[in-house]
């Protein structure tokens, strides 16, 4: 079994290039969404992180079922796992026209953001930064929206939670230079990437190997 596969891409993209079949709870919250858009990103993830696992495991996708539970909100919510590999880590993640997602050995976590356009919210900032990433970092747009993303993986990968993100300071992981994949934070393995205007990062236990799905 790989240590960690992170695949990333555009929706339409992914949508194109992989297939399976969603689980009728998935199914069902898909059918919820209003925008036709949303819907495409939310299927386009679930599917991939499945493709993920499959890569990890050594098994076609469409025998894996991906599984969410959590005790406030019920099936189709909370961490996803693999029915049939259930100490696989896998997670994944969507935002407008992207998605990604990660599997591997030991906790997994992966975020994507886009970086907006014009100045970057200042509240966000203060929100998502530390006084010490503050002075790193400043108002700097790009910057704050990877680690908001970084900040994120890691909610993903249960070890923090948002209203930590203001305590919690991640500029060791900046790596000053040093090679991507490299022990950051705790010794965590980070990965990060960028397409376009998306920042991209997944956290693992594990060295990771990050594949691009193209059109």
């Amino acid at each position: 079994m790989r240590d960690s596969i992170v695949m990333a891409g555009r929706t339409d993209a992914v949508l194109a290039a992989v297939g399976g079949t969603l689980t009728d709870t998935e199914r069902e919250r898909a059918a919820r969404f209003v925008r036709d858009r949303d819907r495409d990103d939310f299927v386009a993830a679930h599917l991939l992180v499945r493709q993920c696992a499959a890569a990890c495991l050594g098994l076609p996708a469409d025998e894996l079922t991906l599984i969410q539970y959590c005790d406030e909100h019920g099936p189709g919510h909370g961490r996803p796992s693999i029915a049939e590999a259930p100490d696989l880590g896998v997670s994944l993640s969507h935002t407008s026209g992207y998605v990604c997602a990660v599997a591997g050995t030991g906790r997994v976590g992966v975020d994507a953001e886009h970086v907006p356009d014009g100045e970057v919210d200042r509240g966000l900032v203060e929100f998502t930064l530390t006084p010490r990433e503050l002075a790193l970092f400043g108002y700097d747009k790009r910057r704050v929206i990877r680690q908001w993303v970084r900040k994120e993986a890691l909610v993903k990968r249960g070890e923090l939670k948002i209203d930590d993100f203001p305590l919690t300071d991640l500029s060791d992981m900046d790596g000053h230079g040093a090679p991507e994949g490299t022990p950051g934070w705790k010794g965590r393995r980070l990965l990060e990437w960028t397409s376009g205007p998306v920042v991209g990062a997944a956290v693992t236990d594990h060295p990771a190997e990050l594949r691009r799905i193209d059109a």
